[in-house]
């Protein structure tokens, strides 16, 4: 896909159509990646995004239990 860089005040952009956003789910920020010769633009997801719905899964599935015990089991805190 080919755009036109436009000018922004002292710098310069590109505009990105609705249908991308909307693609591509991006919200305010973007990740910028220089790499070999090309630059890739990539959504910011918000941290933990999603981990009630992932957590009440895990729950149900009988898959959220402790790995290892308790640290702080044998001291005196």
């Amino acid at each position: 896909m080919q755009v036109r860089v436009i000018k922004i005040g002292n710098s310069r952009g590109i505009r990105l159509s609705k249908n991308i956003i909307q693609k591509y789910n991006i919200q305010e920020d973007v990740e910028l990646i220089l790499e070999d010769e090309q630059i890739v633009l990539k959504p910011i997801s918000k941290a933990r995004q999603h981990w009630d719905t992932a957590f009440k899964k895990m729950h149900q599935l009988d898959d959220d239990q402790l790995l290892m015990n308790d640290v702080f089991e044998d001291e005196d805190l």
